[in-house]
């Protein structure tokens, strides 16, 4: 057996002196190919008696096993040595911010939903969402809007077909959420519900997409001055400023009475808007006190429970706030324009750190 421990220590020798991929598959074929020194080993079986191919046969077989283990081993090894060289020398430092060019950017309407949930939030306010397919139940009907509103006529609104009876729709605002949150809970509610909605509309101040955001407080003793105190905190923080002119000039909405649109001062000019200044008004959001009707269709008694709602357009805040002149690029998924009026994404909106 001397030849072949011989052999094995050779072959073993051979293998540990590679120190690249390429020299250790030369050494492969060297040991196992079809002329290598473990094949020709085999090869003289065919001259031995039984017994003897019986023996060295076995022999042979485990050093060939022995050979191609080492040959794994020493893959894997310079392998890996190979990969800690690359990494040694493709050294990324993390710690460095990306290049202004390959850094994303977050959607003005995502920051705008951020800031809006951020300051309600410190006012007490949780999130609650819904589905962006309604039923005429929750849509309308609990949110006392009668059957004869234009806004459930087929122009107005996008109706789905299948279930048979023509009343699953597109949500037109998010206050079906409303009613699911209080027909499914109990009082006292203080809820801001952001979302998709879809109205049949497109033109320069309208897209059959957007994004609103709902807000409502159900509790006892709530009157028009809680109301109108929320909306002041509310779009000073926004706007941050110290000061913002509020003006509730009354309005009708199906679902609050008394009902209110909400402007705030401002300056205008030909080439510029300026928001807290000035002797004009600008409308920014509806409001008012949640009528009876939809206390009842929630399973609330108005004599006990009282309270304020208030909606408003995503887009439109984010169009006054950062000087975005058209509603329709917002959803043109053009990555020059995300790139302009885009937010960097670790700068979290937060009433600490700034909006």
């Amino acid at each position: 057996m001397t030849e072949t421990n011989t052999l094995l220590t050779s072959s073993l020798a051979t293998i540990a002196a590679c120190t690249t991929s390429a020299a250790l598959e030369e050494a492969r074929v060297a040991l196992l190919g079809k002329k290598g020194a473990v094949t020709e080993a085999l090869k003289t079986l065919g001259g031995m008696d039984a017994e003897q191919r019986k023996t060295f046969g076995a022999e042979i077989n485990r050093i060939k096993q022995e050979i191609t283990d080492a040959l794994d081993a020493k893959k894997s090894a310079l392998a890996a040595a190979e990969l800690n060289a690359r990494l040694s020398s493709e050294t990324i430092d993390v710690t460095l911010p990306a290049r202004p060019a390959a850094q994303g950017k977050i959607h003005p309407v995502t920051q705008v939903i951020e800031e809006i949930t951020a300051i309600f939030a410190d006012l007490g306010f949780s999130v609650a969402v819904g589905p962006d397919i309604e039923d005429d139940q929750h849509n309308f009907s609990a949110l006392n809007i009668p059957e004869s509103h234009p806004a459930r006529q087929m122009h107005d609104t996008f109706y789905l077909q299948g279930n048979g009876d023509g009343k699953t729709l597109l949500r037109t605002h998010t206050s079906p959420v409303q009613i699911r949150t209080m027909s499914g809970g109990k009082p006292p509610f203080r809820v801001l519900a952001p979302g998709s909605t879809y109205r049949c509309d497109s033109d320069i101040t309208h897209t059959p997409m957007f994004h609103q955001i709902e807000g409502f407080v159900i509790d006892k003793g709530i009157h028009m001055g809680h109301l109108k105190g929320t909306i002041s905190e509310f779009l000073k923080a926004f706007f941050e400023l110290d000061e913002v002119p509020v003006r509730f000039r009354p309005s009708f909405f199906p679902f609050t009475e008394p009902s209110a649109e909400v402007d705030i001062g401002c300056s205008r000019s030909r080439d510029e808007l300026k928001i807290g200044a000035g002797s004009d008004w600008l409308e920014v959001m509806g409001c008012g006190m949640v009528h009876p009707n939809v206390l009842k269709n929630c399973n609330l008694d108005p004599n006990e429970w009282q309270g304020f709602a208030f909606g408003m357009g995503v887009e439109r805040l984010a169009m006054l706030k950062y000087g975005i002149p058209d509603l329709r690029t917002f959803f043109e998924s053009d990555a020059r324009w995300l790139q302009h009026y885009g937010f960097d994404p670790l700068n979290i909106p937060s009433l600490v750190g700034g909006l």
